[in-house]
């Protein structure tokens, strides 16, 4: 086991050694106390030496660590014998030190970036008492942002369906798409939520079509716990269910390709400092340009991140890919040359 994983193990026991006043510890008890854990906890450990030790010691002295205070006068003839100067102090019971109260402060920055949404409703109330705890100053000054839109239409329903997943219950699902002027109730499996592109989606088990579906939420009108059905449950990856789409749709009995595109110069450093999609590489760098590849099933979500970056984007390959873009960016024009 790697010594920085062992560190606030050490900690503890040295803690327990000098909080120990029914024995003395010198150099060579501390290190066997240590060790004997040690190897207790990983056989093949070959324990720590002197060195480590001292640096253990001088970390839990120091304002970064615990800021302990040894008896410096402990000593029995020329030994000298470890123990604190107040028998009753112990690094369990002490406050947190300067670094942690830093990794602290900069976690409830970001857990502020929560507040209004559901389900997280208790960092509106958990925040005012940690600054009061530890004194954290408040400030009205927002260093971080991340995107999202509290008054999302559906985010209501999101404390719903997280726990209907956790708890594995089936729903009944109200949905108007966005192609359909009429409402329709399905019995889902909820298995997984995604955000993509500001939007959430729930995926799951759709009993009228037997497959996997995305939902999106914001076109949810109602959600109700489904008790009369026996809930679904599913062994999929959805890590892995990513993998090869860009976005959240993934098309039926569309096999994987290898896409080609091309970008210009103006826009190629950004490609390359934020790839489009994990299995990008680079083909061949070119005086005006670079052309990239990727591996992945095309999609709508893959067409509109293509065209999003207009003329500085040009699609070499699936040739079906090519006349499909081709179609859409004639339309596009289209649409200038004839008006409203």
């Amino acid at each position: 086991m790697a010594i920085i994983k062992n560190a606030f193990i050490r900690y503890q026991i040295l803690d327990k050694c000098f909080r120990n006043t029914s024995k003395r510890y010198s150099t060579k008890e501390l290190l066997l106390a240590i060790n004997e854990v040690l190897l207790e906890i990983d056989p093949d450990s070959n324990g720590i030496q002197k060195r480590q030790l001292y640096k253990d010691i001088e970390f839990m002295q120091s304002s970064e660590g615990f800021c302990i205070e040894l008896d410096e006068d402990f000593k029995v003839g020329k030994f000298r014998y470890f123990r604190y100067l107040d028998p009753k102090f112990s690094i369990l019971n002490s406050p947190i030190n300067a670094q942690e109260a830093e990794q602290m402060k900069s976690a409830l920055m970001v857990l502020s970036r929560f507040k209004g949404l559901p389900q997280f409703e208790w960092v509106q109330e958990l925040i005012p008492k940690l600054e009061t705890l530890f004194g954290f100053k408040s400030s009205n000054q927002e260093i971080i942002a991340f995107e999202q839109n509290q008054d999302l239409k559906g985010i209501e329903y999101l404390g719903v369906l997280f726990d209907a997943i956790h708890s594995k219950n089936a729903l009944k699902i109200t949905y108007k798409s966005f192609k359909s002027e009429l409402s329709e109730e399905y019995i889902v499996h909820p298995y997984y939520l995604k955000q993509y592109n500001l939007r959430w989606f729930l995926f799951g088990m759709n009993a009228k079509y037997n497959t996997i579906s995305n939902l999106a939420l914001d076109r949810i009108v109602s959600i109700d716990i489904d008790s009369n059905t026996t809930y679904i449950e599913s062994d999929i990856n959805f890590a892995e269910y990513f993998e090869d789409i860009i976005g959240v749709t993934m098309p039926v009995d569309v096999e994987l390709v290898e896409v080609s595109l091309f970008f210009d110069k103006i826009l190629a450093p950004y490609i390359l400092t934020k790839p489009i999609h994990e299995s990008m590489k680079v083909k061949e760098r070119l005086e005006n340009g670079i052309v990239i590849s990727i591996q992945v099933i095309p999609n709508f979500e893959l067409e509109k991140m293509i065209l999003s970056h207009g003329e500085t984007c040009k699609v070499l390959a699936p040739e079906s890919l090519v006349l499909k873009l081709k179609n859409r960016v004639e339309a596009m024009e289209s649409n200038y040359r004839a008006g409203i």
